[in-house]
């Protein structure tokens, strides 16, 4: 069983920056793939972007390419979402997810194993 534990939301003006950190329990972390999603109100859980157990690759939604970084430090456990030049529309609550079989980055909600309780993340205009 592993536990997912999201940070670092919060209230910031469209154009600014923040990074999200997601911390996981359990000694198999970096065996495992991880991805972010995000939910808005009235709308489906959308994919934001995925890294493999190594780090190696990552993939992200056209609507945060070249603005979302995702990234992991295996020695801690956590894998990160830096979110740059952030708009209105990306307000949300962000959901880290650890995918177990880790066969490549998925942005299949069903691929993912175990999921975080999600941090608000709220862009004002």
């Amino acid at each position: 069983q592993v536990q997912l534990v999201e940070s670092g939301g919060g209230l910031v003006q469209a154009g600014g920056s923040l990074r999200l950190s997601c911390a996981a329990s359990g000694r198999t972390f970096s065996s495992y793939a991880m991805g972010w999603f995000r939910q808005a109100p009235g709308k489906e859980r959308e994919f934001v972007a995925a890294i493999s157990s190594s780090g190696g690759s990552t993939y992200y939604a056209d609507s945060v390419k070249g603005r979302f970084t995702i990234s992991r430090d295996n020695a801690k456990n956590t894998v990160y979402l830096q979110m740059n030049s952030l708009k209105p529309e990306d307000t949300a609550v962000y959901v880290c997810a650890a995918d177990r079989r880790a066969l490549g980055v998925t942005t299949l909600p069903t691929r993912y194993d175990y999921w975080g309780q999600g941090t608000q993340v709220t862009v004002s205009s």
